[in-house]
């Protein structure tokens, strides 16, 4: 065991000297990945159909590719699932990964192939570790386990195995990463996720926890359990050790309250944008919020202002308004566009991002192409909404646990208003001023808010329910989507989620 673990920190030491996700030949790169991509995959179904002979450079890739979602690419994804191979792409791809989905929609299949999990997710987390040790004061890190929260999978005929994307990458690691993470893969790769939490809590409330790996809403309500379960008060009580919280998936910002006073304000956070498609980017300074974009990892990026794409969407014009990596501008709100060294090509992944810097590229999550709501030509974005819910709750000092918001018309239909309910771990004495300083927040944070506000003229103020404690928990799993990255959407252009939400409340 000893030796295992000297072998991986000379590897570590020996990978801190090169820096593979520089963003100083990023331009370089991403041609180099484009040409790649086209030429490997010339004789694919799909590089036959689109003359991927034909191009020659990123105008020719704009030109006979079209710019896809989804459902343009489901047939091609349906052909693979059903055993067909270099589809989409030119090597054999037999992992699928189940998209996390917020809603009570159909999952998502991505395809994973051979290069997508070692050159993408792999190659992007061992960065992701060697930045932590070379540019965040560890002392105890890597001297105790690593506490993983994985989703679970299904193997089916030919092979194929489909599920989590966290899960099929645990599956793949090799045996020796087991002396620094925890829980086991047979507990780890559970299917019932309520079995699953108490099993982890077993098996690891007696070992030397430094470190967790997870979405916060999730790591959170685990961290209540062990609380539960042991009597505690406090998690350093139980892992005195543990000084590092890595976690992706949705904002941090309401949550990092409640972590600082269950960890006594030990831990340190680091952000990242991973996801089925991809693993993009990743909190590298830890005196930052923003990220830097991974330019050399199988991904190819373009861009399309959210501008453009709310205006041209369901247009063919949308294809005029895409850019490279190399157009981009800093202070604009971005739909991103990737093609993927799995074959997903020019698809839109439905994230916005906004750059902080140019040179190395910088950026922040803004939020969801489908997660704002513009009823009311207030173009309110989840970056505004967490943000005003982190400045309230700061205020009346309380701890929200979710929260999610939709519009609503009054019964003149003259204006409407956004109708709220919020899971507080304690409720709000008042709830009226919790509610006006929310609006007051949400209207420095977006001008076109707060012009639609003015004089109750076209939005109202906001409304606020109050949900019974697990009411979100309690949602998610009669929708059978408990654990991993399932979650509920903070905004929503229509009702579907709040009334749900409601009547469930009512109850």
């Amino acid at each position: 065991m000893n030796l295992i673990k000297s072998t991986f920190f000379k590897f570590i030491k020996k990978r801190q000297k090169t820096n593979h996700y520089s963003s100083k030949n990023s331009l370089i790169n991403q041609n180099l990945i484009l040409k790649k991509f086209i030429s490997n995959s010339k004789n694919t179904f799909f590089g036959n159909k689109f003359n991927f002979k034909k191009i020659k450079n990123y105008s020719d890739f704009k030109k006979f590719i079209s710019v896809n979602k989804y459902e343009d690419l489901l047939p091609y994804i349906k052909d693979m699932k059903n055993g067909k191979q270099r589809v989409l792409w030119y090597s054999n791809i037999n992992n699928f990964a189940i998209s996390s989905g917020t809603t009570d929609s159909k999952s998502k299949y991505i395809p994973l192939s051979y290069e997508a999990i070692n050159d993408c997710h792999k190659k992007a987390s061992k960065d992701l570790i060697i930045t932590i040790l070379k540019k965040m004061n560890f002392k105890k890190l890597f001297f105790g386990k690593c506490l993983i929260f994985v989703g679970s999978l299904n193997v089916i005929e030919r092979n194929f195995i489909e599920g989590d994307l966290s899960a099929i990458l645990v599956k793949s690691l090799p045996l020796w990463t087991s002396l620094f993470r925890l829980p086991k893969n047979n507990i780890a790769l559970i299917k019932d996720w309520e079995i699953k939490v108490d099993k982890m809590i077993e098996s690891s409330i007696n070992k030397n926890v430094t470190s967790v790996v997870g979405v916060p809403s999730w790591i959170l309500f685990f961290f209540n359990k062990v609380l539960q379960k042991t009597n505690k008060k406090k998690i350093t009580e139980i892992w005195p050790n543990l000084e590092l919280f890595i976690h992706g998936g949705i904002e941090f910002s309401p949550y990092k309250k409640q972590f600082d006073y269950l960890t006594n304000h030990k831990l340190k956070y680091v952000n990242t944008y991973n996801a089925s498609e991809g693993f993009f980017g990743f909190q590298d300074k830890n005196s930052f919020d923003d990220m830097i974009l991974l330019t050399n990892h199988g991904i190819f990026y373009e861009f399309i202002s959210l501008e453009h794409y709310c205006i041209f969407q369901n247009n063919s014009n949308l294809l005029n308004y895409t850019i490279d990596l190399s157009k981009v501008r800093i202070g604009i709100d971005y739909v991103l566009i990737i093609t993927t060294n799995s074959g997903l090509w020019r698809y839109i992944i439905g994230d916005i991002i906004e750059f902080t810097k140019l040179n190395p590229f910088r950026f922040i999550i803004k939020g969801r192409t489908k997660q704002f709501i513009n009823t009311f030509g207030e173009e309110l974005m989840v970056h505004n909404s967490d943000k005003a819910i982190e400045l309230s709750s700061k205020k009346f000092k309380l701890n929200v646990v979710d929260y999610t918001v939709a519009p609503n018309f009054n019964v003149e239909k003259t204006n409407g208003y956004h109708e709220w309910i919020i899971e507080f771990s304690d409720n709000p004495q008042n709830l009226d001023a919790f509610t006006k300083y929310l609006d007051e927040k949400l209207k420095n944070l977006n001008s076109d808010y707060e012009a639609k506000r003015s004089k109750n003229l076209i939005i109202s103020l906001p409304k606020v329910h109050l949900a019974r404690k697990n009411l979100f928990f309690d949602w998610l799993k009669s929708k059978n989507k408990l654990g991993g990255q399932n979650k509920i959407p903070r905004l929503s252009s229509n009702r579907n989620y709040i009334d749900q939400l409601i009547k469930l409340n009512n109850k």
